[in-house]
């Protein structure tokens, strides 16, 4: 289903091309997914998952340091690699058709809530020196512009070395030492 999406889009992901895709009947497609929109909807939760999951395997700095915490996360967003690349361009796709379809657009908003209320709490613990900074406000902030500048990376309008600029930046104004 992702490699359809990433290569073709959603509209060329039909059961039957899902199903040849997987090597696999397309009744046996239809008896898992029932239809399109649900195979549609568990393919981006399943996204979504595995997202998480290579993040969780891939963030390797020390946990006690939120900052280094934070910064892994934030580069998850941004396609610096060839797995990261494809799942944008996946995701992008379902966000295109997630503005038309409210249930797609669950999955979307849950996940990003989750995320920013974590990223919000990271902020908030390295908070020590009193800072009037909006843990929450700031969250916001980071997840858009991590995923602004996810954008900017894959249609080549910023370099990597660019991005991670931007990114230290932001998280330099916000963990001074």
């Amino acid at each position: 289903m992702w490699r359809i999406a990433a290569t073709r889009g959603l509209h060329a992901a039909s059961m039957r091309e899902v199903a040849t895709e997987a090597g696999v009947s397309v009744r046996v497609v239809q008896y898992h997914f029932g239809g399109k929109h649900a195979l549609l909807v568990e393919a981006l939760r399943l996204l979504h998952a595995d997202n998480e999951q290579r993040a969780q395997t891939r963030i390797t700095t020390d946990l006690t340091d939120p900052r280094a915490v934070l910064r892994g996360i934030l580069e998850e967003f941004l396609p610096l690699d060839e797995p990261r690349r494809v799942a944008w361009r996946v995701l992008a796709a379902y966000y295109a058709y997630s503005l038309v379809d409210p249930e797609l657009a669950k999955v979307f908003q849950q996940n990003d809530r989750d995320l920013e209320r974590f990223v919000a709490t990271l902020i908030e613990r390295a908070q020590h020196d009193g800072s009037a900074a909006d843990p929450e406000r700031e969250a916001e902030m980071l997840m858009s512009c991590a995923v602004g500048l996810g954008s900017d990376l894959l249609h080549g309008r910023r370099t990597t070395e660019a991005t991670h600029a931007v990114l230290d930046y932001h998280l330099d104004r916000l963990f001074v030492t």
